[in-house]
């Protein structure tokens, strides 16, 4: 039996990866987060391995609080750079295949069609900074690892943008969104459902393994402000929302202005199926509200 170390599994992303969990009966999972294994423990991260064996590792850990990891730059580049380079030197001892998900803020924004994952990077965050140096540190270490980079992941658990609308619109009659910021929203049960569907078309001999940089979002384009129109026009919320400039609302850490990512290269190699944003965006609002 397959087995498919879940790293990060209280998360949105392994949240949803458990949920789809029974509809691949050929797997066998390990969900673990910071209460079943330390990350940054090395001595407990190999013991692991070495009692396991996992053939993959879904690395789903990161610290994603953006404009606080301008000041935490310690603790961020422990957990989104050097912890992808201990699981990409422990699984490529034991043969093991790691997916690493990462994010779109290794662009700078400045470009005006979607990014591929040939594309110059050039973070303007910390966070982003770490995410990318956590990509390099893995592929350096193994490989034949995947990174997936992803872009505005929300879902039915955590925290994420589409439950703070929905509490705000709730709560307030007014609000005020940037409009001047551009990307794709993805649902993380979709990005679920597509790494699942990469090991299992792997397995089967459907495709090959082909390790590198892959882009996954959903499909489509909007604002933050088109995002939370649309958040409260699917939830049946009455709330003026207003446009404004990335400059009237001033954060620590700086946003890619422009962030939709190309994903042909993983529809082409893997045949994975991408929904359009509204769509996705319609199931887990009705989620929320049942």
């Amino acid at each position: 039996m397959v087995k498919i170390l879940v790293t990060g599994a209280d998360g949105q992303l392994g949240s949803e990866i458990r949920r789809l969990a029974d509809r691949f009966q050929d797997f066998r999972f390990l969900f673990t987060d910071i209460g079943e294994l330390d990350l940054t423990d090395q001595a407990a991260l190999a013991q692991f391995f070495e009692q396991e064996k996992p053939d993959y590792v879904v690395n789903c850990a990161a610290y994603t609080a953006v404009d606080i990891a301008e000041e935490d730059t310690e603790l961020a580049a422990l957990i989104n750079t050097k912890v992808p380079a201990q699981l990409g030197k422990l699984a490529n001892a034991i043969g093991a295949k790691v997916i690493h998900i990462s994010t779109d803020y290794v662009f700078d924004g400045t470009s005006f069609i979607p990014y591929t994952e040939n594309d110059l990077v050039n973070p303007e965050s910390i966070y982003g900074k770490s995410k990318l140096n956590g990509e390099i540190a893995l592929l350096k270490e193994a490989p034949s690892s995947m990174v997936i980079r992803t872009s505005w992941l929300y879902s039915s658990f955590g925290k994420n943008f589409v439950k703070t609308m929905v509490k705000l619109g709730e709560d307030r009659d007014e609000l005020r969104v940037v409009s001047d910021q551009i990307g794709t929203p993805t649902y993380a049960a979709d990005l679920a459902d597509a790494i699942l569907t990469i090991i299992s078309k792997t397995e089967n001999q459907v495709c090959d393994w082909k390790p590198g940089i892959y882009h996954y979002s959903n499909e489509g384009v909007c604002s933050w402000y088109d995002f939370a129109k649309a958040i409260h026009e699917l939830y049946g919320i009455n709330c003026l929302v207003h446009p404004i400039p990335s400059e009237e609302y001033p954060t620590p850490a700086a946003r890619p202005p422009y962030s939709v990512l190309n994903k042909s290269k993983i529809k082409r190699i893997f045949g994975v199926q991408i929904p359009y944003w509204r769509d996705s965006l319609k199931k887990c609002i009705t989620e929320l509200k049942n």
